[in-house]
């Protein structure tokens, strides 16, 4: 994935648009975007909208971001989702590993009530949404075979550590949301999952979110959340591998695959060794060439 595109749940307007957009994947939004009063009938909008499309060919990714553990309202929306079979949950406000397993847990009992495949539905979590969650970053690893991506965000984080604002007057985050980023790109390493930029919330600005995404890139990330459909071309276009990204990377693979005795190898007066083998393949990887 390159692109995940928030859709609030509860808009059968957006929803239907959302699928024009380009996204790799949707977030269809039970949480932030939808107030308390209409949880009930968003989670009905949003299985209609899951049974809908399920089985069109070529569509996005379908996650469904559930509300908080602490909240008492995630079993309701996994009791009224799961029957529709989303691709993968979204966690927000995650605390750590024992989230994810508790999480699993869940999907995987509905997932027999359902009879969908054991482990079929995935979990991303948004894991620095408060300070606990950023001291429990080292907890992900082996916590659940579902666990395939893990995010960032600095919204709530703000909010949870007093801060007037989380970005500074040039339109980057400041150094404690710095740090976030850092470890979530860290944490999501050593879990082997895969790093996904948080969203630019200035949606008019796409030459910003360009630079912001070709920032996070270049750091490891694989993907960026989208808030706005403006958003997603820009995003599809930095994380889509270049050509000359693509001839470089199969260049770097076949180069230790002629010689798979050594160590370094020599391209164009240059010397490369063995992390410059694991980055080549993440770029095919990515670009889905073999």
């Amino acid at each position: 994935m390159r692109s995940m595109l928030f859709v609030p749940g509860d808009s059968d307007r957006k929803l239907a648009k959302s699928l024009d957009v380009g996204a790799d994947a949707l977030i269809i939004d039970l949480e932030d975007s939808v107030a308390a009063a209409g949880k009930a009938g968003a989670r009905i909008t949003t299985t209609q909208f899951l049974r809908d499309v399920r089985s069109k060919p070529g569509r996005p990714k379908l996650f469904v971001r559930v509300n908080a553990l602490d909240t008492g309202l995630t079993d309701a929306d996994l009791d009224a989702v799961m029957v529709a079979a989303p691709d993968g949950i979204l966690l927000p406000k995650a605390q750590g590993g024992p989230d994810i397993a508790q999480l699993g847990t869940k999907l995987g009992v509905r997932e027999a009530e359902h009879n969908l495949a054991d482990g079929s539905t995935v979990i991303i979590p948004i894991a620095t949404e408060t300070a606990r969650g950023v001291f429990e970053l080292g907890t992900y690893a082996g916590s659940s075979p579902r666990l395939v991506g893990m995010s960032w965000g600095g919204e709530d984080l703000s909010a949870d550590i007093g801060a007037e604002t989380n970005r500074g007057p040039d339109g980057y985050m400041t150094e404690p949301f710095r740090v976030a980023r850092a470890f979530t790109l860290f944490a999501a390493a050593a879990a082997r999952i895969e790093a996904i930029d948080t969203i630019s919330s200035n949606f008019r600005d796409l030459e910003f979110l360009r630079r912001e995404c070709e920032e996070a890139r270049r750091d490891g990330f694989t993907c960026k959340m989208a808030i706005h459909p403006a958003q997603v071309p820009v995003i599809n276009d930095v994380f889509t591998p270049s050509a000359d990204t693509i001839a470089r990377a199969k260049a770097i693979v076949a180069a230790f695959a002629a010689n798979p005795s050594t160590g370094v190898v020599a391209i164009e007066g240059e010397m490369l060794d063995r992390p410059h083998l694991t980055r080549a393949e993440r770029v095919l990887r990515r670009a889905g060439v073999s």
